[in-house]
């Protein structure tokens, strides 16, 4: 009774922990995507720079696709688990934990990747001027595309300051990506009449603060974290539960070959025959009793005379 206690116990907490896979395993893939746009646009703005090489050494870890694999086979394992922790089948479970245990060194082999610093430092900024020359020009439409999206998204403008816009290109006024209200002429009217509704922060601090880590990455890393204890817990749990289904068990007791006392052991049977059993002649004056192979007796009475 305890160890049927044991393992209903043992299958519920696997189940549980299955689920856990699949929730954080799918924010880590949501996560990660989000990171992949930005980080797309980081790397066209800083290519050729030391900001390129420190951001893809922060973030390959965790936007690589190999990383992004692991994640959707991690769901795949979860499923697995679930079967073999519903069925209770050996070959499953042993699956399960092999696989739990080649993802947890792939993810720790990832973790000690992420931790290591940059190489930068507020300087390496100042090489994103050398970006802005080809802003607008028809053969470098996917430069300011990426310009646009990230002084939107992060709500900067320029390197420094928006004038840059005006010392490294001959704009006059900075682009419509730089106003806090977007719409066609904004960044005009803004330098001409009110430079409040140009974003006052640059885009190199954000880049560098970037680099050196988001609220996002952070996350990823937690995510991490977490989905390796939960994999240690499970593989114990995964092993807990084997050994209390398959070890241990008393081998059931073979058949008794020898038949119950009163029964006819047959000819060719090993088993002795008791002596009570065994017919014998009648004796003189006595009736003899036969028994029939039906289980029904005979009464005969003998006159012996």
């Amino acid at each position: 009774m305890a160890r049927e206690d044991s393992v209903k116990c043992l299958r519920c907490l696997l189940f549980a922990l299955n689920l856990l896979f699949w929730i954080m395993a799918i924010c880590v893939l949501g996560v990660a995507a989000w990171l992949r746009d930005y980080l797309n646009n980081v790397l066209t703005l800083t290519a050729d720079t030391r900001l390129e090489e420190a951001a893809i050494l922060t973030y390959s870890p965790v936007v690589h696709p190999v990383i992004i694999a692991v994640c959707c086979f991690l769901i795949i394992v979860a499923m697995v688990g679930y079967c073999g922790t519903l069925k209770c089948n050996l070959l499953l479970l042993s699956w399960y934990f092999g696989c739990l245990l080649v993802i947890l060194c792939v993810e720790l082999a990832s973790g000690v990747w992420t931790y290591e610093e940059p190489p930068i430092l507020r300087s390496d900024m100042i090489s994103l001027k050398s970006r802005m020359p080809s802003y607008g020009l028809p053969r470098y439409q996917w430069l300011t595309q990426a310009w646009n999206f990230f002084q939107t998204e992060f709500k900067c403008c320029g390197v420094i300051y928006f004038t840059d816009w005006l010392e490294m290109t001959e704009m006059e006024w900075p682009p419509d990506s730089c106003c806090a209200r977007q719409y066609p002429g904004c960044a005009r009217q803004a330098h001409y009449w009110d430079l409040s509704d140009l974003h006052q922060e640059g885009c190199g601090p954000k880049i560098y603060s970037f680099i050196r880590g988001t609220k996002q990455l952070q996350v990823l890393r937690f995510l991490g974290v977490s989905i390796g204890v939960s994999q240690i817990l499970a593989m114990t749990l995964t092993l807990t539960l084997l050994w209390a289904l398959y070890y241990g068990r008393r081998a059931p007791d073979p058949p008794d070959p020898c038949p119950a006392a009163g029964a006819d052991p047959g000819p060719h049977s090993p088993c002795p025959v008791e002596d009570g059993a065994k017919p014998g002649p009648a004796r003189p004056g006595e009736a003899w009793t036969p028994v029939l192979p039906n289980g029904h007796t005979q009464f005969e009475m003998e006159q012996i005379s």
